[in-house]
């Protein structure tokens, strides 16, 4: 039995933050229920989403923004593949980010949002879905920062216009040509600040435990599973882990539907520096912290390594 947290954000923060830190030290994932994103909000962003995969093929790759890393519009099937992984996820995704008004000393950073005419609705809806995940978020980083013994609002300035990304998600049915050992998300860290995952209901999604073992990660439909991602990681100098995680193929019925999910990660601005915190630091421990390194430059490192930039 795992004892992965699960909390309810509407209670007051002192009194779930010692437990989401306990779990992200440990599991470096936590599930959160009452997180305030509507689920009429969800629901439609779900439907415009399904919409937006089910058109033709050639429709959706009109949306594909060469040499852009992915960051915005479509990724097609068969193009991400995890760091050192040998085969390509068998996955097609959506990008959504921050929209910056002109001449914002950001935008060097972030280009501009596309969207796709044929589906109506879609920047309302996914521009309401990207705030209210981004509110949850933050309510989330107030109790980390509790946990640490910090101010609530300690990391409110560093995300600031941050270079958050919301993806949308499509794993097909898998066919009886999928490549021999892929699955549809090898096991990868995430490189962000904390991600915030919507539709995990659906089984497959796994943690690997410090033991070396898959762990199944329990969520309730409508609540959200929380991990930490490789800069958080590096700011607690690896007292919250940023853990490897996938999604395995399932079986029976559930592998001839599609899945469909909606993470979002939350980053740290572009320009923000990346330096762990002293609390954090042992002085008798055998390996040196990591050198300070601004979000961005972190960033286009990882970016290489997974076949996006």
């Amino acid at each position: 039995m795992n004892d992965i947290a699960s909390v309810s954000l509407a209670q007051p923060l002192e009194a779930i933050a010692d437990e989401l830190g306990r779990s992200f030290a440990e599991y470096g994932f936590a599930v959160v229920r009452d997180h305030g994103i509507p689920q009429d909000l969800i629901d439609e962003a779900e439907a415009v989403s399904k919409a937006f995969f089910a058109l033709p093929d050639a429709v959706k790759r009109a949306y594909r923004i060469e040499g852009g890393g992915g960051a915005r519009g479509y990724t097609p099937f068969g193009t991400e593949k995890a760091k050192d992984a040998e085969v390509f996820d068998l996955k097609e995704f959506w990008h959504v980010g921050r929209s910056l008004p002109p001449g914002h000393p950001l935008t060097a950073f972030m280009a501009p949002n596309i969207w796709p005419d044929e589906v109506e609705g879609f920047r309302e809806t996914m521009g309401a879905l990207f705030a209210a995940f981004e509110a949850a978020g933050a309510r989330v980083l107030e109790a980390i920062a509790l946990h640490l013994g910090r101010p609530r609002t300690f990391f409110a300035a560093s995300v600031e216009d941050g270079n958050s990304v919301m993806r949308l998600l499509h794993y097909p049915p898998l066919g009886p040509d999928a490549p021999e050992g892929a699955i549809r998300a090898a096991a990868h860290g995430d490189i962000n600040t904390i991600t915030l995952l919507l539709g995990a209901e659906e089984a497959g999604l796994e943690l690997l435990t410090k033991q070396g073992e898959w762990l199944p990660i329990p969520a309730a439909e409508g609540a959200l599973v929380i991990n930490v991602g490789d800069m958080l990681e590096r700011q607690t100098n690896g007292q919250l882990r940023s853990t490897t995680h996938r999604v395995v193929n399932p079986r029976g019925d559930a592998a001839r539907r599609s899945r469909y999910s909606m993470p979002f990660f939350l980053h740290f601005r572009p320009d923000f520096l990346i330096t762990p915190l002293p609390e954090c630091i042992d002085a008798d421990a055998a390996n040196p912290p990591p050198e300070p390194i601004s979000a961005h430059d972190f960033l286009m490192q990882r970016l290489r390594e997974i076949n996006l930039a």
